[in-house]
């Protein structure tokens, strides 16, 4: 305990937290939290928010986020207060930077007078410096060996699950945890898309075939044969996605040849996307932001992982939410060790699937032990 004293600069609060809960900081009534990237990272760091929510009851928490991070915000109920779009920076939100918008994000920021601000964006080389632009009295975050340091820090190894690494930050700034997980709720129930609310005799499937990363996803064929199984079970399926994943759904539903398997790819906005999954009696999908926010709404997913991003992204239990892991280490295509990953070694040029092996039968097979379960309880009816 001496020791945490002495690196850290607080003392140790006893509790259960993920890592040491330090003590508190003194007057903390505004609260600013770093998170770009996607919708899944945003849901990465859901508990964190949580836990400060809790842990310091009068704050309000910012959110300095992406669009992506506003319109989820809007759509359920969730620990976050506001959210402030991030302007375009290296390593934090990509794009091509606007000096002069930078300096005025900064100077509105500074005029908050944040009492804390929290770095949940990796391991700090960019969003450190970026954090401490904003000019709040205490600074929380996780850093590497070459990154800023802040008044506190966790060191960021890549390898750990991503809800309890940025867990583990809010025990920095005094935090217990509430849940290890993200729970959200619903703002509302509009936005089903037509066709949808009709279909309450038959449980809901719906399938994300899509995912940042072109490695992680699961083959087209393999989703198809999927969905055709789940309307031979009597399942309605629907097949979800951006704009981007538009011509991969409609293939999915073109290989099915099935009418009770449709998309809708490409025409939900995030209201009609929350209200969809929360619908939904199973949702499948790859290690994407849609799978991970059926997960935070209470429904139960089927997840097809490469097995080193069910280290940093699996759902713990398993009672409503099964993981298929790959465990391909090399490119199919020129077999680089495809287990260091970032800065530990160069990505190689190949996009083939990592996850390909995973059989669709197993698939299929939770899909349909899930599906019962929700029909049981009556989860998915209306």
């Amino acid at each position: 305990m001496e020791q945490l004293t002495a690196e850290f600069g607080g003392s140790v609060r006893r509790g259960i937290g993920v890592g040491p809960v330090l003590e508190k900081f003194d007057g903390v009534s505004r609260i600013a939290v770093l998170r770009g990237g996607g919708l899944g990272d945003l849901i990465f760091a859901i508990p964190a928010m949580a836990a400060l929510k809790a842990a310091y009851p009068g704050a309000t928490v910012t959110l300095l986020g992406t669009p992506v991070h506003q319109a989820l915000i809007e759509a359920t109920n969730s620990p976050v207060d506001e959210v402030r779009l991030l302007p375009f920076a290296e390593g934090v939100r990509p794009g091509e930077e606007d000096p002069d918008e930078l300096d005025r994000f900064f100077a509105e920021m500074r005029e908050q007078r944040f009492d804390l601000a929290v770095q949940l964006h990796g391991g700090g080389r960019y969003s450190n410096p970026f954090l401490l632009r904003l000019g709040a009295r205490h600074t929380v975050g996780t850093r590497t060996a070459d990154a800023a340091s802040l008044e506190r820090t966790v060191p960021y190894l890549y390898y750990q699950h991503e809800p309890l690494r940025a867990l583990e930050v809010a025990g920095f700034a005094g935090a217990f945890p509430v849940d290890l997980e993200a729970r959200l709720t619903a703002a509302d129930s509009v936005g089903l898309p037509e066709g949808i609310a009709e279909t309450n005799a038959q449980p809901l499937v719906v399938l994300h075939p899509g995912a940042t990363d072109q490695r992680r996803r699961w083959p087209a064929d393999r989703f198809a044969e999927l969905a055709i199984a789940c309307a031979a079970d009597g399942c309605h399926v629907v097949v979800i996605g951006d704009r981007s994943e538009r011509q991969l759904a409609e293939r999915i539903v073109t290989l099915a040849g099935s009418a009770a398997i449709r998309s809708v790819a490409g025409e939900l906005d995030m209201a009609g996307l929350v209200a969809l999954l929360s619908r939904s009696a199973v949702v499948v999908g790859n290690d994407s932001g849609p799978r991970h926010l059926a997960q935070a709404l209470g429904v139960p997913t089927v997840g097809i992982f490469w097995a080193g991003n069910v280290i940093n992204a699996g759902a713990l239990g398993r009672s409503l939410h099964r993981v298929h892991a790959s465990w391909v280490t090399t490119c199919p295509t020129c077999g680089i060790d495809v287990t260091q990953v970032g800065w530990t070694a160069p990505r190689c040029p190949h996009d083939d699937s990592v996850v390909a092996e995973v059989g669709v039968r197993e698939v299929h097979e939770d899909v349909r032990s899930l599906a019962a379960t929700a029909a049981f309880s009556g989860d998915w009816k209306a």
